[in-house]
């Protein structure tokens, strides 16, 4: 029997003991947040993966996030935007997922959390993923991706 939250309504089910956003289990949330960096490949027409590019990642709540530092032009963030789905790697954990733009009322905690994390790396680098100039090349990491 399906569990529910009222009468009618079915709880989704969660996986890896999870009541996570986006698909995440709480670990894996907790090792990917905590992450310096983060190994980001998207999949090819044919299913297959292109090479691996190391990327900050940001965790605000239950969702990951990433931004091209070199903004939508960038090549791998151009394919992942046109691919839709890939593979990540960090802190111990590798999965599949899919790459989705988040709502913009995201953004400035997005921000906030990048700060928090990487400013003692300097203005320049931070800079370059934070504010409304990065704001479009922004992803949002959904668990997934091979099959919907």
């Amino acid at each position: 029997m399906t569990p529910t939250t009222s009468p009618g309504t079915p709880t989704p089910p969660q996986r890896d003991g999870a009541a996570a956003g986006a698909g995440w289990s709480s670990t894996d949330l907790d090792r990917l947040g905590s992450a310096g960096e983060l190994r980001i490949a998207s999949r090819r027409a044919d299913g297959s993966l292109r090479p691996f590019v190391i990327i900050w990642v940001t965790r605000v709540d239950d969702a990951i996030y990433v931004r091209s530092a070199h903004g939508v032009d960038n090549p791998w963030y151009r394919r992942a935007l046109a691919s839709g789905r890939g593979r990540i790697s960090a802190g111990g954990v590798e999965r599949d997922v899919r790459f989705e733009v988040p709502d913009a009322s995201v953004h400035e905690a997005i921000d906030t959390a990048s700060h928090a994390k990487y400013d003692r790396y300097g203005p320049g680098p931070v800079g370059a993923i934070t504010g409304p100039h990065a704001w479009p090349a922004t992803l949002r990491l959904v668990r997934g991706g091979l099959v919907d």
